[in-house]
Parts: structure tokens; C-alpha cells; sequence
């Protein structure tokens, strides 16, 4: 729950999340402003309900045909809801049509609570004529059902009254007597109702039925405790775990035939042979039929995965052999090549759409949480691309348990020697295992500048957007794959000694190589990497800024490399400063804004990456009374930088640095810094004024953080220096007013990747 003020007094906002375990949720994630709810009553709240029912039987006969409120006053006590279910359903006569459409709707709102079907269509199935349309008539057909069934209104493409089961409960405690006392099973019901044909011909209220349908099949619902979703929705799960793969098959093609427009049937069919039976020939034809159906990214993702699985499955197969098959080297680069392209097209598709967030949950929510397809795709080519690396380490002549033999394929896949360069003995295996390579020599040698691409294109992601639940697997997964990349590539210190020692003219050579090495180790050799030292030991830093000071004295023979270490090196100083301001390493700020206009007046305005213009926001913002004419620019160009795609458009950058009341690098101040101030606060008490904008009002801030002056004009924001005027985004959504009359506001100054940001904005009227 949030509380906050507006100008014509208070608003309370509610934020309801339904929980398997609400009480240890709320212990584990209470901020304070949050109370848990339990579908169990309080001693008091059982005494209510007995002087109730007490007062119902002078009024009414039958008060305990009030199931609801019987339900609620036996505290959802499960044996009294299973006793009413058996004594219902006594003498129940599946062939009756009565009965099965009982059962179609026990089934409805079991899986799917709150459901109803229509009227209409019910008195059509029981064959009603039109003259006996009445509300009583039906109910009196479904006798004895009908104690057990309420009508409701239906607002939906206009109004219309639906039949549905009383209580979720009630219909679950019902489906389980059908199957225990009739063998009534699930399956059958699900097929039964898929085989009616009156269900899926044209209508408005069955096309709210057929949408039920389709949401029982595949709908995921949450794990308990957790956010990650179960991998079926709870209708197939029961299906396969009662009757396995053919009667789950059956299910989904059927359902395929009469949802022929829908991607997700044929799609949740691939993902079951793919999971459960590791069948990847007939999964991938599914997929490929969801794919034609709808070409999107989770399509395209769910055909990768199934070439994935299949690569995991062989890798893992052939690590139990003693005996090797080469054609098993060529078949599995194909299912690499295969599953890449797929998740490349995924990548491709969710990078174009303009806000995927509101897809229909026909193409989104039953397997994909929203807004979670910003950068898998490039995750899973990374996790694809780690397993060819792991392939080919157990060729014969690439072993990686041989240092001389893994050198080789660091030095193949890096481009710098071909494979018929590489030494191996002359049999018929290896010279099988050369032809195939060189068949795909271009993909294989392809890959590692890709992966290396892919990390430094995450590490850039994950340190300057805020952090949403549905990704942290994502992080998670990309720090194992890293670690799997360095152990790969990053050479121990003990084979780079050795191979000092037999080369010495190669000293200087195999230093800066060693150097570059320790930086890709630590994640230093990014403009991101650096950033995510703001949180790490100042000594992982001083070395990180040697490593550089090194470098940048070295001749340079390519001016890309040179412009992004250099760069670098800026950043790691700033880092450095603020974790151990009096190291020798630390360059002055006039020396490091002297070697940034240099780098900015080499690279122009269309530098692909925003990392050069953040530094000019961080070393070259105006001090106050200064006049302002060239941080606009850069801000401008921050935006149009390539790095800025649809990915961050869409999300909430944070603030890396904040602009303090210091003068040089004294004026840069971190969110680290600032949280020092409350050490002894609770973090989740601390994260949640972050939050809020709260923290901007707490005095240890105000007297650490300038103030900076600016206006508001046609709803936009500037900082004001002078006659110079550099937009700047609110932090907090609707933190300014609307309207097009200029107003003059204060605020405080955060820097995120994609330019400056506002906090705790004031009107000074």
C-alpha cells in the first residue's frame, strides 16, 4: 500500500498480491506499509458467523443451503466442502446432458475460478426451446446441480447472464468426486468439451467461452514463494502426471484445430515434447506451426530452446561416451547455428516492438512474464555459443585439459590461426573433424567476438536499468556464463609466466596482453564493468586504473581500441576518487577533463556508445552562475547514441553519481556514499525511500547535494545556467504538473547512462 499527497488532500493506493504463503512472504518482504490477508477466520470472526447463522434460520428453512456462507463459517474446513460434493453428487449420471454440462462447469472453475459460461449457450447445449428461456427454467433442469450454480451478470461486449459454480472450492472438491466415485477423469472432460462443436462456432458469449478454453490449456501459473512460473499451466500438469504424453497430446491437437489462429496451442504442445519427452524432432515441428501461425519473439524463442535442449541433451550424452562419432561434431554445430538464428530473430522481433508490455496474454503472459524478453535472446546465445566452446574443447586436438592443446583453440576461435594451422595427428578421426570445421569455420570463429559483444552489451544493461524481478535468472545466468568465458580464455599466471620465460623479447607484448586479460577478468574491460566497481573494494579498482594508466603509455595501432581505454581510464579514475581519493593512481579533475574534451573532439557526436558523453555530464556540468552551452549537446547526443535502442526506452535508468556541493571530482557523490548516512536504518526501509523520492528530504542528503535551478515549459525539463537551458527527465513519473505555462522548479541532479535525471522537484509557488 502507498500513501502519498496531493494537492487536494491524500490518496491511498492499493496494491493487492495474491500469495501461496502470504504470511512468510510479508516477514520476508515487508517495507512497513504492507499487512498480509489469510483465508482463516479470528476466534471472533467464527462467533460472528454462529450468531448469524443463528439469525438465517429464523428467517429462511434451509439456511445451510447457503454454501458460501456455510464454506466461510467452517473456516474452509476441507472435509465439510468434500462431504457436500459426495452427498450432491450421489446417483450422478454422466450420460445425461445435464450432468456433463455439470461437468464442464466444475471443470471451468476449478482451473479457472470465477467462470462462467452463458445462459444462451448452456439452454443450446441442453436443447431448450426458445419459449422455455427462462431464468428458473434452467435451473430447474440442472436439479439437482443447481443448488451448486449461480447466475450472473457478464459485462463484456455488452451484458448477458452466465452460469457458473458457487465457489471455487465447491468445484474442486465436485471434480474430485467425479473422478474418484464416477472415474470421471479430467482429460476426458477437457476432451469432450473440445469435441463439441457447439462451443467454437461464431458468437460473442462463446467466444468468451472458447477464450476460458483456451486459458485453462495454457495459462502458468506462480510457483510457490517465488516469481518463476510452473512450466504448464495446472490442467496439463494433472493430465500428464495422470495419463502422460499421448493423452496430453491428443488434448493439444485437438485444441490446435479449433483455436487455428492461435500461436500458443501449437507452441505449449512444442514446449511439452520438449521438456517432458525430450522429443525434439516433433516439438520443433510444432514450433515451426506456432511460428507460421505468429511470427514473434516467443515463438521464435520456443524454437530455440528446442535446439538448445537438443545441443544440451547431446553434449551431455557424449561427455558419458568412451567412443566418439565425428558426424556428432557436424550435427550439433547445426542445431548450434539453428538455435542462434532462432534467438537472434527472437532478439531482432522484441528490440522492434514498440511496447511489447501490452501484447495480448494470448501471445505473452501463459510463458513469458511482461517485460521480460528485453535481452534473453541475447542470453541464450550466449548459452548456446558457451556449449560449442565446450564441444569443441574435447576434440582430440583442442582438449582443454592440455594447455598447449586449449591454446590452440583460444587462438582458432579468436581468428588468429586456422584450423589446418593447428598441429594433430594425421588419422582419419581427426581429418574428419578438420573437414567439418572448415565447412563452418566462418560460424565457429564468429563466436567468440559475439559473445564477447553480448556481455559487454549486458553488463551495460543490467548496471544502468533498475532491477525487475522477472529478470534476475537473467543476471544470474550471465555471471555463470562469464565465469565459463574466463576460464576459457583468460590464461592462468602460471602458463603466461611460462611462456615469459621462453620468449623474453616478447616481455612487453605478453604484458599488455596480461593486463587486458586481468580487465576482462574483472569486468574492468567495460565502460558498465567499471561503474559496477562503485560497489566493490577501492583495491579491485586501483589496480583496474594501473592496468589502464599502463595501456594508454603504449603505442597504439588501433584508434577504436585506443578511444574506448581511453575512455575507460577516465571512468575507472572517477571510481577510484570516490572510493580512495588519495591513491596515487588518481589523476586531477583538470587532468582527466583535459584527456575527455580531447577524446569528445576525436569522436564527434555520433560516438555509438553514450559512455563518452556521460563523462562529459560527470566532469563538465556547469558549475552554478556558470553560462552553459555545450552540456545540451551532449545530452542530445547521449540519446541518439545506438546504444539507447528500444530496450531502455522503455525502462527506468537509475542514477549512477549525483551532483554534489563540491568543487572538481569533490562535486560527484554515489549512491554508496549517500546510503552511508543510514547504516543503521533497515535496507528494505532504506530501498523503499529510494523508492518514493523520500530519501531527497532526509537532512544528510540535502547538505551533501546541490540544488540545481530550472524550468518546466510545454511539459518538458531544464536545468538553468545562465541563458543556457539542458533538459533534463523527471525521475519519478507525474513529478511535474501538466500544462503549457512555464513555471520555475528546483531539484536535485542524478546522472544516468541515457542523461540527467530530476529528484524531489519543487514549484516555487
Amino acid at each position: 500500500m502507498n500513501v502519498g499527497d496531493t494537492p487536494s488532500g491524500r490518496v491511498i493506493i492499493l496494491n493487492c498480491v495474491r500469495s501461496h504463503n502470504p504470511k512468510e512472504q510479508y516477514q520476508r518482504d515487508n517495507t512497513g506499509q504492507s499487512q498480509y490477508i489469510t483465508a482463516s477466520l479470528t476466534q471472533e470472526e467464527q462467533e460472528e458467523f454462529e450468531k448469524k447463522l443463528r439469525e438465517l434460520k429464523e428467517t429462511h428453512e434451509t439456511p445451510e443451503n447457503f454454501y458460501s456462507f456455510m464454506i466461510m463459517k467452517s473456516n474452509f474446513d476441507k472435509k465439510y466442502i468434500k462431504d457436500l460434493a459426495h452427498n450432491m453428487l450421489e446417483n450422478f449420471d454422466c450420460s445425461s446432458k445435464e450432468a456433463r454440462l455439470f461437468a464442464f462447469l466444475v471443470l471451468l472453475n476449478t482451473y479457472l475460478a470465477g467462470s462462467e459460461i452463458s445462459l444462451s449457450l448452456c439452454q443450446d447445449f441442453l436443447g431448450m426451446k426458445m419459449v422455455e428461456w427462462k431464468l428458473d427454467s434452467i435451473m430447474g433442469r440442472m436439479e439437482p446441480y443447481s443448488n451448486f450454480l449461480i447466475v450472473d451478470t457478464v459485462e463484456d461486449l455488452g451484458r448477458y447472464k452466465g452460469i457458473r459454480i458457487l465457489h471455487h472450492s465447491i468445484a474442486s472438491a465436485c471434480l474430485e468426486e467425479l473422478e474418484k466415485s464416477y472415474f470421471l477423469k479430467v482429460s476426458e472432460i477437457t476432451m469432450e468439451i473440445l469435441h463439441c462443436d457447439l462451443f467454437f462456432s461464431v458468437g460473442v458469449v462463446k467466444h468468451r467461452f472458447m477464450g476460458s478454453i483456451h486459458q485453462m490449456l495454457i495459462e502458468r501459473q506462480r510457483k510457490k514463494g517465488g516469481d518463476e512460473r510452473e512450466q504448464f499451466s495446472s490442467l496439463i500438469g494433472k493430465i500428464h502426471k495422470d495419463h502422460g504424453r499421448q493423452t496430453v497430446q491428443d488434448i493439444f491437437v485437438k485444441a490446435s484445430s479449433r483455436f487455428v489462429t492461435s500461436a500458443s496451442i501449437p507452441q505449449a504442445l512444442a514446449r511439452y515434447l520438449c521438456i517432458m519427452e525430450s522429443d525434439f524432432p516433433e516439438a520443433l515441428q510444432w514450433a515451426e506451426k506456432a511460428k507460421n501461425i505468429k511470427q514473434n519473439p516467443y515463438t521464435f524463442d520456443t524454437i530455440g530452446q528446442i535446439h538448445k535442449s537438443n545441443l544440451k541433451s547431446n553434449n551431455f550424452r557424449e561427455k558419458q561416451e568412451t567412443s566418439r562419432n565425428q558426424e556428432d561434431l557436424k550435427t550439433n554445430i547445426q542445431i548450434a547455428e539453428n538455435a542462434i538464428a532462432a534467438f537472434k530473430r527472437a532478439q531482432e522481433l522484441a528490440n522492434e516492438e514498440d511496447e511489447p508490455e501490452r501484447e495480448a496474454a494470448d501471445d505473452v503472459s501463459e510463458d513469458y512474464p511482461r517485460k521480460s524478453y528485453n535481452v534473453c535472446g541475447y542470453v541464450r546465445v550466449l548459452d548456446v555459443a558457451l556449449l560449442v566452446f565446450e564441444i569443441l574443447s574435447r576434440l582430440p586436438f583442442f582438449e582443454e585439459s592440455d594447455p598447449m592443446k586449449k591454446k590452440y583453440l583460444q587462438s582458432f576461435l579468436k581468428k588468429t590461426i586456422s584450423i589446418t594451422i593447428v598441429y594433430k595427428e594425421d588419422n582419419e578421426i581427426n581429418n574428419r573433424y578438420v573437414e567439418i570445421i572448415k565447412e563452418h569455420q566462418q560460424f565457429l570463429q564468429s563466436l567468440k567476438t559475439e559473445v564477447k559483444e553480448i556481455f559487454e552489451f549486458l553488463f551495460f544493461y543490467f548496471t544502468n536499468i533498475k532491477k525487475i524481478t522477472s529478470e534476475s535468472d537473467f543476471r544470474a545466468k550471465v555471471s555463470v556464463l562469464f565465469k565459463k568465458y574466463v576460464t576459457l580464455f583468460c590464461t592462468t599466471s602460471n602458463e603466461r609466466k611460462e611462456e615469459q620465460e621462453h620468449n623474453p623479447r616478447l616481455n612487453l607484448e605478453i604484458n599488455i596482453e596480461e593486463r587486458r586479460w586481468f580487465l576482462e577478468e574483472n569486468y574492468a574491460d567495460t565502460f558498465a564493468g567499471i561503474l559496477q566497481h562503485l560497489d566493490k573494494p577501492a583495491i579491485e579498482i586501483e589496480k583496474i586504473t594501473e592496468c589502464y594508466g599502463f595501456l594508454l603509455q603504449q603505442q597504439f595501432i588501433n584508434q577504436k581500441k585506443k578511444t574506448k581505454e581511453t575512455i575507460n581510464y577516465i571512468m575507472s579514475n572517477i571510481v577510484l576518487y570516490l572510493l580512495k581519493s588519495k591513491s596515487k593512481h588518481v589523476e586531477s579533475h583538470s587532468s582527466l577533463s583535459a584527456l575527455l574534451l580531447q577524446t569528445l573532439q576525436e569522436v564527434g557526436l555520433r560516438y555509438p556508445s553514450p559512455d563518452p558523453y556521460y563523462l562529459a555530464l560527470l566532469l563538465l556540468w556547469p558549475r552554478p552562475g556558470q553560462e552553459d552551452t555545450e552540456i545540451g549537446t551532449y545530452v542530445r547526443a547521449i540519446r541518439k547514441s545506438k546504444r539507447m535502442t528500444l530496450s531502455f526506452r522503455i525502462r527506468n535508468t537509475i542514477a549512477i553519481l549525483y551532483l554534489g556541493k563540491g568543487e572538481g571530482l569533490k562535486r560527484l557523490v554515489s549512491k554508496r556514499q549517500l546510503d552511508e548516512n543510514f547504516k543503521e536504518m533497515r535496507r528494505d526501509t532504506l530501498a523503499e525511500l529510494w523508492r518514493n523520492g523520500d530519501i531527497f528530504r532526509k537532512k544528510a542528503i540535502i547538505k551533501r547535494l546541490q540544488r540545481v535551478s530550472g524550468t518546466t515549459e510545454q511539459g518538458e525539463l531544464f536545468a538553468n545556467y545562465g541563458k543556457g537551458k539542458i533538459p533534463v527527465r523527471p525521475a519519478l513519473i507525474g513529478a511535474i504538473r501538466s500544462g503549457s505555462s512555464t513555471e520555475k522548479v528546483s531539484f536535485y541532479l542524478g546522472f544516468a547512462i541515457n542523461g540527467p535525471l530530476a529528484y524531489d522537484i519543487q514549484y516555487e509557488n
